[in-house]
Order: structure tokens, then sequence, then C-alpha cells
């Protein structure tokens, strides 16, 4: 059964206008620890459904001619055209509009049932520091000890949703803390400020791409670069040539496991000695749902009735040595593997009662 939004104040839903609707949506999305509120038109009413641990959960419906006054209450709020459902439009709500804890990005598109609003909520106050991530002990050492160098390449991997930009704030946490280094970001989009660090959002509509970021932001004398995504030969040949001249690189890269990331890299840089002097360390992530403490699973109302409550993260990474090196010169990549593959990494958390096997296999295919 799909879950209904509870009435602030003890009013009815029926009783609520747009803007009440709207703030209690976001504040229940907000108090469930969603990252992403969608609301999909279908005919005159409009779908309401919560991005929980990283799986889409129905919440409520709008009924007609509420759904309506909701869509347009979110475009006036995001300074987009109201009257304008046939294309797509980006804008951003700030966290006072709605009294919400959260900036909220917004991002609308047409589909054949009616418009389609995505709402992403950016939380500023919580900047994970490494320890925190709750990833494996020896990953951890592993990073920090990258992040002391002065030089270098990190790369992450893993799909949407599966913690990387997590990772790299605690990173930039971390290079904060260890002090004395400029610290300059491309992101897209800045998802939390962080005091110190010089931080640039991309825009593609006026040019500016990661591409032309990195080229000129080299020029602002970075000791840290991060680099929010790889995505074309340009970027990947500026990242390695960076790491290679006294810098120290972040940036992630969609490939799927710590050899494909190599792989790919190999084939946007055409220098294979470079990737193999540049490139250090590698993550590759997922995050995977935790059963609900409370109910063991067996659905509740503090889970949402999902049976899981948080994400754990599950992270294989591979250092580059020496002897890696050499294999990277002439691209003889069958033998690379990870320290532990991912895998026998959820079978561990699998063996302690952290999660279940139908989790596994929507996450790895196990």
């Amino acid at each position: 059964m799909t879950p209904t939004l509870p009435a602030p104040d003890g009013l009815n839903p029926g009783e609520l206008d747009a803007p009440q609707i709207l703030s209690e949506i976001v504040r229940q999305a907000t108090t469930a620890g969603a990252s992403d509120i969608h609301l999909q038109m279908r005919g005159t009413q409009a779908e309401v459904a919560f991005r929980l641990d990283g799986v889409i959960t129905p919440v409520t419906t709008l009924a007609p001619p509420l759904a309506e006054r909701v869509f347009g209450r979110i475009k006036f709020l995001a300074r987009l055209k109201t009257y304008q459902d046939s294309l797509p439009q980006d804008g951003r709500i700030e966290h006072a509009d709605l009294s919400s804890p959260h900036d909220i990005r917004v991002a609308t598109y047409p589909t054949v049932t009616g418009e389609k609003i995505v709402l992403r909520l950016f939380n500023f106050a919580t900047v994970k520091t490494i320890r925190e991530l709750a990833i494996p002990e020896d990953a951890a050492v592993e990073l920090e000890s990258f992040l002391r160098q002065s030089a270098g390449l990190l790369l992450l991997t893993g799909p949407a949703g599966s913690g990387k930009t997590t990772t790299i704030y605690a990173c930039l946490q971390h290079l904060l803390a260890l002090g004395g280094r400029h610290i300059i970001t491309v992101e897209d989009p800045v998802e939390q400020i962080i005091p110190g660090i010089m931080q640039t959002e991309i825009n593609e509509a006026v040019g500016l791409g990661f591409a032309r970021a990195a080229r000129h932001l080299l020029r602002q004398d970075p000791q840290a670069l991060i680099l929010g995504e790889i995505r074309d030969e340009e970027t990947a040949n500026l990242a390695v040539r960076a790491a290679l001249t006294g810098h120290l690189v972040i940036s992630t890269l969609h490939a799927g496991s710590c050899r494909g990331v190599l792989e790919r890299l190999l084939t946007l840089c055409p220098d294979h000695s470079a990737v193999a002097a540049a490139v250090e360390l590698i993550f590759n992530q997922r995050l995977i749902r935790r059963t609900c403490d409370a109910c063991g699973g067996k659905k509740c109302a503090q889970c949402f009735q999902t049976g899981y409550l948080g994400r754990i993260p599950v992270v294989e990474w591979l250092r580059v040595t020496d002897d890696l090196r050499a294999k990277l010169r002439t691209r003889d990549l069958q033998t690379i593997q990870p320290r532990r593959p991912l895998a026998e990494l959820a079978r561990d958390l699998l063996r302690q009662g952290l999660s279940n096997e139908l989790e596994l296999q929507r996450v790895l295919g196990l």
C-alpha cells in the first residue's frame, strides 16, 4: 500500500494549499533521509516518490487541481517559466524559501504522461570525514596515505548513487585538516559549500565544461585539484598531465571496476607511459542498503515500509605499484585485480547480518 502524507498541525491534506503541501513533502523527505523527490504527472494527478537509500519509493498522489498548483509553486520558487511544460528547465530553490535545511536543485522534463519534476536535496551541514564513511580500514588507510602525497591521481568509479561524491567531500575535508594547500574543485553541481576551498560549478550552457574549467584553473596555482568527472579525452589528458606536474588530482571515471578504469583511461590517453606514472589509487564503490534494525527487515513506519534503513559502502581498491605501472605501459591488464573484490566484501556484510541476499542481487547481481 502506498503511504500517504500525514497532515501537519492536524489539518486534512484536502484542506492544504499548494505551498503547505510542497513544504510538507520536503519536510517529510528530509525526515526520511531522501536524496531526491520525484513528482510525475499522470494525466491530471501527480505521483510523488522519494529516493530512499538509492531506491525510488512511492509516497502519495496529488489529486487535480492541487497537482497543477504544486508544480506551479515549484517552478515559481525555482524562478522557472511556470507556463512551460513542453521543454526541460533547470533551476534552484533556496532553503529559506521552504524553511528547509536543504537547497534544492529542480529539473523538469516533459513526458508522454505529463511533466516530471525531480527535486535534489542538498544538505550543506553534513560533510563526513574519511573515518565516518564506514569504509574498510585498509581502504581508509590507503586513502589517507594518498592524500598526504604532493602529487598523483586518484580515480573513483561506480554507478550513479554509489557514494562517490560523499567520498570526494571526505577527501576535501581531510585535505583541509592537513592544511597548507590551495584546493580547487570543478563540480556539476556544487553540492556542499566548504569554507576554505575554491569551488567552481560548471555551466555547459555558457561553454564552461570540465575541460575548459580545469584548463584555466591550473593557472590559479592549485596544489590539489578535484574534477567532478572525466568525460572526454581532453579532461582525461588534463588530469594526467596535472598529476605529473606536481598536483594532487581527484576525479571520477565511469567504468564499473578498477581494471575498467585503467582500460578506459588508456583509451582516452594515448600516452600510456604518462597514465602509468600518474595514477596512484583507484576506488570502485557501491552502497548496499542496511537491514532496518527496528523491524529486522520486516518493514515498518521507521523504514518507510521498505525493510531497509541506511546504506553501507562496499569498496574495492587498487594501489598502483611499480609492477602494475610496467603492465600499464604495455596495456597488459588481464591479471590486474583489486586487493579484495566487491563480491567478497559484500558477502562479509551478509555474514554479519547487515544486509540480505536480495539487496546483494540488486546491487551486485550476485
